[in-house]
């Protein structure tokens, strides 16, 4: 059996997409997820990924978004 460095060092040399998977189900086995509420945030993801597509919505750059956010804590 891999002791606690030995498997994070292998954990490290994986992919990130790999890593992530490897850190999502670690907390997973921390925090468990809310069913309700990943079901729920799941719904409204699809729905402003489909607004995206269809055009009904303009994505905004993130740093637009974050130079407003500066500029309404600045008032």
């Amino acid at each position: 059996m891999h002791g606690v460095k030995e498997i994070i060092e292998e954990a490290e040399s994986l992919p990130v997409e790999e890593r992530v998977m490897v850190i999502d189900s670690l907390l997973r086995t921390i925090n468990a997820p809310m069913t309700e509420v990943e079901a729920e945030w799941l719904k409204v993801a699809e729905r402003r990924l489909s607004e995206l597509r269809s055009g009904r919505v303009q994505p905004v750059p993130g740093h637009e978004v974050f130079a407003r956010i500066r500029a309404r804590f600045e008032k």
